[in-house]
């Protein structure tokens, strides 16, 4: 009887083991990822009894081969809207289940069928003040080698930003960004092309900065505020700062969609959203999170310097994306 029971009660703990299960959640890396640890993941499994095994960076190339192949292993990822966008109508997404991501308090430009809010950023101009002479004030000081010289850093991959800001050193008006005269971009990132050192990701963007490997950069908001709160030397200007925001989706075939949309709901309430916001330095996209979050806080955050922000139109690059990621790479290898 008692070995009965206790073969009962193994069964019954397996069982709620097979249940709870696990899921993978693939972010960028660095600071950001590890506050999405603490803010979301751990509230997830102490609510489900799941847990979430971390991964990353992400790469775009690898979550559409994941889904082609049919062998998908992540089942949330973190990604920029407009690939988000893209990827939608590609097929390469499952929608959001909205009967358990609660929706009424997303912020609605950064909700689709297919995608939710992961977190609002700004890009911000930071520099290292050991490896600089004078601060910098703006985007077109960024190509002015002679009053700023040194090694600067730019975002390596197509995608909304470099060409933005190219643009705007070049005194076209934020107004009139779009659509991107690409002729002209390229033109002017031509004059500093031989000072660029690439990031990949934000933490490669941390590290450049923090040693002074790169004396200038172009790097999000939240990276900076990071290193900032480490006591590194480094300074940062709102000035234009540029606005998009990161999304989470469910790639097309997940083994634990059901998981990942549970991950979802969590990762987008007030509370999580507020927590991540204050590790962070990335505004939240829950419009109830800010009431929970502390006004020293808040004022560091992307929507508490909205004077001269622009936003970047991840609707034309959803449908530009191809044809300029083309060119992208073609004048980089050159």
């Amino acid at each position: 009887m008692k070995r009965a029971m206790i073969s009962l009660m193994a069964a019954t703990l397996l069982a709620g083991t097979a249940a709870a299960g696990e899921m993978v959640f693939t972010s960028w890396g660095g600071t950001t990822q590890e506050a999405q640890e603490r803010a979301w993941a751990q509230g997830f499994e102490e609510e489900t009894g799941a847990k979430v095994l971390m991964d990353g960076p992400t790469d775009y190339g690898k979550l559409k081969a994941m889904v082609e192949s049919g062998n998908v292993t992540w089942d949330v990822v973190d990604v920029e809207m407009d690939f988000a966008i893209k990827a939608a109508k590609d097929g390469l997404l499952e929608p959001i289940d909205f009967s358990v991501v609660p929706k009424d308090d997303l912020d609605p430009r950064f909700t689709t069928d297919h995608a939710v809010g992961s977190f609002y950023y700004s890009f911000v101009l930071a520099w290292n003040n050991g490896a600089i002479s004078q601060e910098p004030s703006s985007w077109t000081d960024m190509f002015d080698l002679e009053r700023f010289p040194g090694k600067r850093t730019f975002y390596k991959w197509s995608a909304p930003g470099v060409i933005e800001i190219a643009l705007l050193a070049d005194g076209v008006p934020p107004e009139e960004l779009y659509p991107l005269d690409l002729d002209r971009a390229f033109k002017k990132l031509d004059t500093i092309k031989s000072e660029i050192i690439w990031w990949s990701g934000g933490a490669q963007s941390q590290q450049l900065i923090a040693s002074g490997e790169a004396a200038f950069g172009q790097l999000w908001n939240g990276r900076v505020f990071a290193l900032q709160q480490e006591g590194a030397d480094v300074g940062m200007s709102w000035n234009q700062n540029m606005t998009a925001a990161d999304v989470l989706v469910v790639p097309k075939g997940a083994k634990n969609k059901d998981l990942g949309m549970k991950f979802l709901a969590v990762a987008t309430s007030p509370t999580a959203q507020a927590k991540f916001a204050e590790e962070s330095g990335y505004a939240p996209i829950n419009t109830a999170a800010k009431a929970e979050m502390p006004e020293d806080v808040v004022q560091y955050l992307p929507d508490a310097h909205v004077e001269g922000q622009i936003d970047l139109d991840m609707t034309y690059w959803a449908e530009h994306r191809d044809e300029i990621a083309e060119r992208w790479y073609a004048w980089q290898a050159q």
